[in-house]
């Protein structure tokens, strides 16, 4: 695995938008607090020209897309790369992408939701580490959460072990002004599904947001088979980051990883919290995980500290985790090995 050199002061964080662009006012201040507050902390920041448009869902054609990306991998003062915001529709960009020049100058890229199709496929592909963490938006809260002081030591190559938190946002908040912080009114309660004590899972990570996943899976770039077999020595340690699948969808689609066989050598599997709960058939989050995954004989953990549902945690794709959860708490350390 190759793990990207960590950034210093001084050094340069590029922002582009593989997926959306920001274009409201709300978001827009967010972004220029974001900016601010990066910059205070000793980095300089480079931006491409489609961080701040939204067109019909996109920031930008799928060619300029990849061209921005590209610039910025190609660029030697640009230590790291964040995508601005989530969105739909980045699998889109993924044929035009020119994945040598991310290969030849491997560098730190960021983000969570819609940029899971950017970070799995560069971590699949060319065997380069890449990070599910906070979008660049979200560092402009003002103060800042715990999580993204976390999320900037990680990137500065800080060891640290992370906890889980003690509260998080319970329901999405509509920004008035912009630089809003979380609004944590919901206790962390992490769960170990079948009702261990205590649950210890060591193994090597990868996962994201399994709407995208879904889609991306059964593509051409889809290497998620050589990936665990190369892999298979250290085990796989999967997480998922469930968005707007329903119950039903995320039986059928965690059906369609069993199938295909990306749960063999599988350590453990953890789930983040889930934003949207729905059902027509009446089956929760936790019945659908259960019925799906009941049979792998594998620990699984539910509501953690990971995806949507604020604050998150940094997750290092490709790297070795150890990932501990007893009594609703749990704690995650990574071994760049």
């Amino acid at each position: 695995m190759i793990y990207p050199n960590f950034i210093k002061e001084n050094d340069t964080i590029g922002i582009t938008a593989p997926s959306d662009g920001v274009s409201k006012k709300e978001k827009l201040y967010r972004l220029d607090s974001a900016i601010k507050k990066i910059k205070e902390r000793g980095f300089k920041v480079k931006e491409t020209s489609n961080v701040r448009t939204s067109i019909k869902g996109r920031s930008s054609s799928s060619k300029e897309q990849s061209k921005q990306l590209e610039d910025l991998f190609l660029d030697d003062n640009v230590k790291a790369i964040i995508c601005s915001n989530g969105g739909d529709f980045l699998l889109e960009m993924l044929p035009y992408l020119d994945f040598s020049k991310v290969a030849n100058n491997p560098k730190w890229l960021q983000g969570y939701s819609d940029p899971t199709g950017l970070l799995y496929t560069i971590t699949t592909n060319l065997d380069i580490a890449t990070i599910y963490g906070d979008n660049f938006t979200n560092f402009g809260m003002n103060p800042w959460h715990q999580s993204l002081e976390n999320n900037l030591e990680i990137l500065k190559g800080n060891d640290i072990e992370q906890m889980s938190f003690d509260k998080y946002e319970k329901k999405y908040q509509e920004f008035k002004i912009g630089d809003e912080p979380y609004q944590l009114t919901g206790k962390v309660c992490w769960e170990n599904l079948k009702g261990e004590n205590k649950i210890e899972i060591t193994g090597r990570m990868i996962g994201g947001c399994i709407d995208v996943l879904t889609e991306l899976f059964g593509t051409r770039f889809d290497k998620t088979k050589e990936f665990i077999e190369k892999y298979k020595d250290d085990g796989i340690v999967w997480y998922f980051d469930n968005y707007g699948l329903t119950s039903e969808q995320l039986i059928l689609t965690l059906w369609k990883f069993k199938d295909n066989g990306y749960f063999k050598y599988t350590k453990g599997i953890i789930f983040g919290r889930n934003i949207i709960e729905s059902s027509c058939n009446d089956i929760s989050f936790k019945e659908a995980i259960l019925h799906s995954l009941g049979e792998l004989n594998v620990p699984i953990i539910i509501n953690a500290d990971i995806g949507h549902v604020p604050p998150r945690m940094t997750i290092i794709n490709g790297a070795i985790t150890k990932v501990t959860s007893e009594k609703g708490k749990g704690k995650v350390k990574f071994y760049l090995k």
